[in-house]
């Protein structure tokens, strides 16, 4: 669900079931404020957009702190 999404945030997909892509999960929220937008580049420069379930989703990463 998308609150188990956080601000920093590495999700990464499989695009087509054969590309391998990565975004971070950034503070600013979809135009209906139920999830956060995600920065990413598939090849034509990095875009800010609301594509957090768009893909088949393989992993999420967190920093922990020490």
């Amino acid at each position: 669900k998308a609150s188990d999404y956080k601000t920093g945030d590495l999700v990464t997909w499989m695009i087509n079931d054969k590309l391998p892509h990565i975004g971070i999960v950034t503070n600013k929220k979809s135009a209906d404020g139920k999830r956060n937008l995600i920065v990413h580049n598939v090849g034509g420069g990095q875009v800010l957009e609301d594509c957090l379930f768009l893909y088949k989703i393989t992993g999420r990463y967190r920093y922990q702190k020490p």
